[in-house]
């Protein structure tokens, strides 16, 4: 089989994108999308995503992890497929599109950034002094005096791999507090099972973490290792958080045609 792939990347989070809208690729099994993601003998890639047809929206989002596997909402890559939507002629004002069984907002403007609305946030759980919540996808952080020294893969892969979340996995963050509005993150990213350069729902999870209006607008800039992320929203009473908008740049880096055996 031939693919025509195009490559796109949101702060250094990169992304195979296909266009699915014909079911071309629909057979695609996990060790071809793993072998595709491989950065030694495939394109390379943080993971794989599809753009389907989907009734009802401007298209569906099917995301799949580096190891062939499908994932949970990537927010970079929700941001990317949505820049991909554009290049492909769909052209909105506001984008609704279906991801990981829930409608997603997006946006670009004239500078062609693009923002996400993620999911609402009614939970956060503390273990010890870290936290646990979900954005999309789980992510756990724990916040450091200074991120840049810290071995995130080591210290990122025993506490995914810990009894507590071996079976189902989870995304491990490790966040300084840079100023009021601003921190820097770095994340461990199950399914890669290595660090990233970005995570979007990571930075979202973090972002959310580090509030800092007690109630009300909030809005924080999010240093990674790819590049600058804001994210705004609105915190309620208790740990409940809404209208959260995560932005930043997606780039079409290239595109070309493989065969895939």
């Amino acid at each position: 089989m031939i693919i025509q792939f195009y490559k796109y990347q949101g702060t250094g989070n990169d992304f195979v994108v296909l266009d699915n809208r014909k079911h071309e690729y629909a057979s695609l099994n996990s060790d071809q999308i793993r072998r595709l993601c491989d950065r030694r003998f495939g394109i390379g890639a943080d993971g794989l995503m599809m753009l389907n047809e989907k009734a009802g929206y401007d298209f569906e989002m099917k995301y799949f992890n580096a190891d062939g596997r499908e994932g949970s909402m990537c927010g970079n890559g929700g941001r990317c497929i949505t820049k991909f939507a554009y290049h492909l002629g769909i052209h909105r004002i506001d984008y609704k599109f279906w991801a990981d069984g829930g409608d997603y907002e997006a946006e670009i403007d004239t500078d062609g950034i693009v923002s996400l609305k993620m999911k609402d946030v009614d939970q956060v759980k503390k273990k010890h002094s870290d936290f646990i919540l979900n954005t999309g996808s789980p992510h756990y952080i724990k916040l450091v005096n200074d991120v840049m020294e810290e071995d995130v893969y080591k210290k990122g892969r025993d506490i995914r791999y810990s009894k507590d979340f071996e079976e189902e996995g989870i995304n491990v963050n490790f966040v300084e507090q840079a100023g009021d509005d601003e921190i820097i993150v770095r994340t461990y990213e199950r399914g890669v099972e290595d660090e990233t350069f970005s995570c979007g729902t990571g930075v979202t999870a973090a972002a959310l973490v580090c509030y800092h209006n007690e109630n009300g607008f909030n809005e924080v800039e999010v240093k990674t290792l790819g590049g600058t992320l804001s994210v705004e929203f609105d915190r309620l009473d208790g740990d409940h958080y809404t209208n959260i908008w995560l932005s930043g740049p997606a780039e079409k880096i290239f595109e070309g045609k493989v065969e895939v055996k």
